[in-house]
């Protein structure tokens, strides 16, 4: 399976211009207009349409928007952006505010114990636990250093194509990935995935209150009939349950509204959880007021038809494949 970097940015740094934040949004670094509010740096991306959220959202610690009016009167006030969206916690789903919402979902796994998981997993996915270990896979936590970054890097480049789309992290350098990668370390663990000392798979947690996210989760294409990233997995709700973490978090349990995605059959059988929970969209100009009566604020694409949009996705799909085996054919002729 692939690491889901989300749509929010993954690390901010104040540029020369205290108006301008560096982030990175699907593998590449931005900067972009950001302000600060009780706290919380608020960041504003988009073209034709600025959307403002919080930075890194849902690894915010405590509720920095209990009262989300300071927020909505300083972006008002700035003219930085057409809509801000918030979301309350998934731990938090009954809607608190008035605003217009629409419900968001999350892959949340409830721990009690690590016996209480593992008994309620269907049978294949415990042989594929078990299997893993049989064939020497051996999975620990890690220390962030130069030789787990290595590692890391080792995987991104093993292929350019992960589940029919261009991979972000293939191809980037040493620097980079230990930069991408050390965000958060105070409130972060590394689990890897060994099979003959060499690292075939990982997960970053970071920590959020008493709930485990995982960040980024990726192992070998061509170790995976050793079922790394299953065994991972169980190893991510031991340490969670050792620490007395109330859940784990892998992103969402559905997206755009496929809810037979290979990715979301994987979450469930592996004891992931949909939960549903409120995310606010505030209109903050009359281009917002606009796009938000057209149900434009999601983009053009999530308004096709789902047969088209799943016939794009699959043409996109086999294009990238095919000009990956082109292009790696060119390259072993020369």
């Amino acid at each position: 399976m692939t690491d889901e970097t989300t749509a929010h940015p993954v690390g901010v740094k104040e540029t020369a211009s205290p108006q301008l934040a560096e982030i990175r949004v699907r593998g590449k670094t931005i900067q972009t207009p950001s302000v600060v509010v009780n706290g919380a740096t608020v960041v504003v991306t988009g073209t034709w349409l600025k959307m403002a959220t919080l930075h890194d959202e849902e690894l915010i610690e405590g509720d920095v928007l209990s009262d989300p009016e300071p927020f909505v009167t300083t972006l008002r006030q700035k003219r930085m952006a057409d809509v801000f969206t918030f979301s309350q916690k998934p731990t938090d789903p009954v809607p608190r505010h008035q605003y217009f919402l629409e419900w968001d979902n999350a892959a949340i796994i409830p721990i009690k114990d690590y016996v209480g998981w593992w008994e309620k997993l269907p049978q294949e996915t415990r042989r594929n636990v078990r299997k893993a270990a049989k064939l020497g896979v051996d999975v620990r936590v890690v220390p962030f250093d130069d030789e787990l970054v290595r590692g890391i890097v080792d995987i991104y480049n093993e292929t350019p194509i992960r589940q029919g789309r261009r991979f972000w992290h293939f191809g980037k350098s040493f620097e980079a990935i230990k930069s991408e990668t050390a965000t958060y370390l105070e409130r972060s663990e590394f689990i890897g995935a060994y099979h003959e000392n060499a690292l075939i798979g990982f997960i970053k947690l970071v920590y959020v209150d008493r709930c485990a996210n995982i960040i980024h989760i990726l192992s070998k294409e061509q170790h995976g009939d050793k079922r790394p990233t299953n065994a991972l997995l169980a190893r991510a709700v031991q340490v969670c349950a050792d620490k007395g973490m109330s859940s784990l978090q892998y992103c969402k349990y559905v997206y755009g509204g496929n809810e037979t995605s290979s990715l979301t059959e994987f979450k469930r059988r592996n004891g992931f959880e949909p939960v549903r929970y409120p995310r606010y969209y505030v209109p903050l100009t009359a281009t917002g007021t606009l796009v938000m009566r057209l149900k434009l604020h999601h983009g053009v694409v999530q308004l096709l038809p789902k047969k088209l949009s799943d016939a794009l996705r699959n043409l996109r799909k086999t294009g990238l494949e095919t000009f990956c085996r082109a292009k790696s054919a060119a390259a072993k002729s020369e």
